[in-house]
């Protein structure tokens, strides 16, 4: 097979995404990656349209076979660039209602793009357009079972009390760091609530292993990835009903979903009271990087055979 290059746009490079692109050049794809500029005092209107420029220039100045807008937001810049087939990537809080805008102009690209990609049944729940299904894959050789005692030493942590981590900022409204304090309040249990937020990527895994349990209390979210983490990590997991949650938890041991404070209370305390780790390394082995790497591939392959006999200009 020909080698493909990808022109990819982004709007902020995140984990997954890096690790989506070292998925497919590990595969033989060629990808460039344009980002949008981020000033220190935040995006205006100018820094879009110099990404906008810049991507037009480097659509006239190479040989793509494809461009791959990552996120409903980049849509309409992929759209207007001399290049097809469009295939365009959802995150999933570009149809979750958190934006009549962004939802509106997501659908629109949706509805144009040559091919679309949902990273979970969540989304997908909330399309109207063809598209498929590919989950956001795990790095399963850095997230992995560890020693939790060799964890806690590597961190620093010196509690003997169970630690219930909240993989968030306390200040994200949207994360309901308050429920959490709750939950912990009501526990029959004597735990620690310990929150991680600005820590490096590489450093999650010992977080995870150094922890007896997640806690996730969102009132929304489009993932959340950290629970697929956790999950390759076989750390214990009690969340909302939120993204894609309920989904990767089904059928995982000693892993929970709330629809109340109640049920997050006895949920926990049932967990922590347990001590066992989880099985959920089980379930991620089929959502790992290989796995994602070739669906894609796979989809960029069939879109741009079936391009091939359209006229778009």
């Amino acid at each position: 097979m020909a080698r493909i290059n990808v022109l990819q746009l982004v709007t902020t490079r995140r984990s997954f995404f890096d690790q989506q692109i070292r998925a497919l050049e590990k595969r033989g794809v060629e990808c460039t990656v344009l980002e949008v500029p981020r000033p220190a005092d935040g995006r205006r209107p100018e820094e879009f349209a110099r990404f906008y420029h810049e991507a037009l220039r480097e659509a006239f100045n190479g040989e793509y076979d494809l461009v791959h807008a990552n996120y409903g937001l980049i849509g309409p810049f992929a759209l207007a660039l001399p290049i097809r087939p469009v295939v365009l990537s959802l995150w999933g809080s570009e149809v979750m209602g958190y934006s009549n805008r962004l939802d509106r102009v997501t659908r629109f690209s949706a509805n144009r793009s040559d091919a679309v990609i949902a990273p979970s049944k969540a989304v997908s729940r909330e399309l109207d357009c063809p598209h498929t299904v590919i989950p956001f894959g795990v790095d399963t050789e850095l997230f992995r079972p560890m020693d939790r005692k060799k964890a806690r030493e590597y961190l620093g942590w010196e509690s003997e009390k169970p630690i219930v981590l909240f993989p968030y900022d306390r200040e994200r409204a949207v994360k309901n760091y308050p429920l959490a304090e709750r939950v912990i309040e009501r526990l029959s249990v004597d735990a620690e609530l310990r929150t991680v937020s600005g820590l490096a990527y590489e450093e999650m895994p010992y977080v995870m292993n150094a922890s007896d349990a997640l806690l996730v209390t969102s009132q929304r979210e489009s993932g959340p990835m950290v629970i697929k983490e956790a999950a390759a990590c076989n750390l214990p997991v009690v969340s909302t009903d939120v993204g894609f949650a309920r989904d990767i938890l089904q059928g995982v041991s000693n892993c929970s979903i709330g629809r109340s404070t109640t049920d997050l209370v006895r949920a926990l305390d049932s967990a922590l009271k347990d001590g066992q780790r989880a099985d959920g390394r089980a379930v991620i082995d089929e959502l790992g990087l290989d796995e994602m790497g070739e669906q894609i591939l796979t989809l960029y392959t069939t879109t741009l055979r079936l391009s091939s006999s359209r006229r778009y200009f």
